[in-house]
């Protein structure tokens, strides 16, 4: 996601000079990261882990009860919340609400109202 946004973005013209700016930017992207990775706890952690080691990222190479774990798992992480965060923190202009949360009443909009 760091080399798309040093790119694909204002971010471009500072970077090249300067490593300092991918390094604050890739530290930045790290804490949201952190923060959502806090959500899950260690016996959860440990779960998920196995189960995307166990399917080398091929969810459909799990069994249905282990892709089920492994949804519910990855939606305790709320990653549309983290892309949509993410965006929104490091776009130079803003971006709608529906672009980056989803529609109206949707599960990552709802998780954002709440962290504000």
């Amino acid at each position: 996601m760091v080399r798309f946004l040093l790119k694909h973005t204002p971010l471009k013209r500072f970077a090249s000079g300067s490593p300092m700016v991918v390094a604050l930017v890739a530290a930045n992207i790290a804490a949201m990261a952190w923060t959502h990775l806090a959500r899950l706890n260690d016996a959860q952690r440990r779960r998920l882990l196995a189960l995307l080691w166990q399917s080398r990222g091929r969810p459909r190479s799990l069994a249905h009860r282990e892709q089920d774990e492994l949804g519910a798992l990855i939606e305790i992480l709320e990653p549309r919340l983290f892309v949509g965060s993410a965006t929104k923190r490091l776009s130079p202009v803003p971006v709608p609400k529906r672009l980056l949360y989803g529609p109206r009443g949707s599960a990552a909009r709802t998780a954002a109202a709440k962290h504000r």
